[in-house]
């Protein structure tokens, strides 16, 4: 006969999982931001090439230009 036992940690554990923890949401947020941080300074070099240029690599300049850039290391 199988007796099935559920401990006080088996339910908080259950629990925890379903939500994120305050340091999960920011360090969430932290590779959130340097992505479109790195997204604005690629898109400042797209920018310095030429339409042929950004053409053949299947950019468009009017939609780099709405997305922004970023032209400053910093």
């Amino acid at each position: 006969m199988a007796i099935a036992t559920t401990t006080s940690t088996a339910i908080a554990g259950a629990s925890r999982s379903s939500s994120k923890s305050f340091v999960r949401k920011a360090f969430d947020s932290m590779v959130s931001a340097r992505e479109r941080q790195a997204r604005r300074y690629v898109n400042g070099y797209l920018l310095s090439l030429d339409d042929a240029t950004l053409a053949a690599y299947g950019y468009d300049r009017n939609e780099l230009e709405r997305q922004g850039a970023l032209t400053s290391i910093f």
